[in-house]
């Protein structure tokens, strides 16, 4: 098609840019071309709904967090065919991230390692964002918000943070995203060990229940986990889920694994590794989550998918929905119709 095509021929210029900057000229690039209407002649996936959470989603390919931290490109993301979008993380001051260079590609891994640390504008810019957008002010489509903490918010703290950020993002969503799973923000994963994960997710379905009385309206949650976990935890964080009656769960983010990559430049630099080395990871880690949950709550499946079926995979793992984040960089936009297509098919 037309779109993989025109993506084949740009990306060679794209990745002799810094990842970083690619990613932001990209952005810009589509936005502008949504603006002038352009991206009305890109083909879309075929109608395939999916009910989920009590939303109704047009098809099962999603948008991963982390492409749009700001909101900021919501339209113009929302043109690719996506059956939803998942914008941030988003924390609730504004903060730097951590140090460039914080981004690097493994093109023969087909992977990524980042280390960006929620950089964004903080929540009010966030909402401003999604509240500008003609996608959230026309009801076109699922929106999940992603929230986080601060870098300089203590651990003991960190409660607050996700309290004042599901605050602020409820009246907006379709969805919640709480990311605990970055390794990116220092001891971060420690949410996900039994005690605080406990209480974290107590503390948010109080607030859930709150804000649904006040708003009049139920928005769900989902918890994003980590995909280096093992059994054990994987048992501990499934019945967490249960017990608070959390939505929804997406399964996986980044790894610190470099056990695919070791012998390729840039495998010894601090991050995230993302891409197809965390297929693998993330389907086993869905795998032991259905085993553990059933149909009592759906799985949101993410991590590696870089072909038509590498998704279908995830849905046989155990999945409702997948999103996609690393695979857009290596395959362009056309990746969203072939994985939509495999998952119908």
């Amino acid at each position: 098609m037309f779109d993989n095509l025109l993506y084949t021929l740009i990306r060679p210029v794209l990745f002799s840019l810094d990842p970083e900057a690619a990613h932001s000229s990209t952005l810009g690039t589509l936005k502008r071309a949504n603006a002038l209407g352009l991206t009305k002649a890109l083909p879309q996936p075929k109608a395939d709904p999916r009910h989920v959470m009590g939303i109704n989603f047009p098809n099962p390919v999603g948008l991963a967090a982390g492409l749009d931290k700001d909101g900021a490109y919501i339209d113009a993301l929302a043109s690719l065919g996506f059956g939803f979008l998942e914008i941030g993380t988003v924390t609730p001051r504004a903060q730097a991230g951590n140090p460039l260079p914080r981004m690097f590609r493994l093109p023969n891994a087909h992977a990524l390692i980042n280390r960006m640390g929620f950089n964004n504008g903080g929540v009010d810019a966030f909402v401003n964002n999604v509240q500008l957008s003609k996608f959230y002010q026309n009801k076109e489509g699922v929106l999940g918000l992603n929230i986080g903490k601060n870098a300089d918010t203590s651990m003991e703290n960190a409660g607050d943070d996700y309290e004042y950020c599901l605050e602020k993002v409820y009246p907006y969503a379709d969805y919640v995203t709480i990311n605990i799973s970055s390794p990116n923000t220092k001891n971060l994963r420690q949410l996900q060990g039994a005690s605080e994960l406990d209480a974290l997710l107590a503390r948010l379905k109080s607030a859930q229940q709150r804000l649904a009385n006040q708003h009049k309206r139920y928005v769900p949650l989902a918890l994003k986990i980590a995909p280096d976990i093992d059994s054990e935890q994987v048992q501990n964080i499934a019945a967490a889920l249960l017990r608070h009656k959390i939505d929804a769960v997406i399964a996986t983010n980044t790894t610190t694994s470099r056990n695919a990559v070791q012998h390729l430049p840039y495998a010894t630099e601090i991050g995230g590794l993302s891409g197809a080395p965390v297929l693998p990871l993330s389907n086993t880690v869905i795998q032991l989550l259905k085993a553990e949950i059933g149909d009592a709550l759906p799985i949101i499946g993410v991590g590696g998918i870089m072909q038509g079926k590498d998704a279908k995979t995830k849905i046989e793992a155990g999945a409702s929905l997948v999103q996609l984040y690393t695979g857009l960089i290596y395959r362009g936009p056309a990746l969203i119709r072939e994985c939509a297509a495999a998952i119908r098919s």
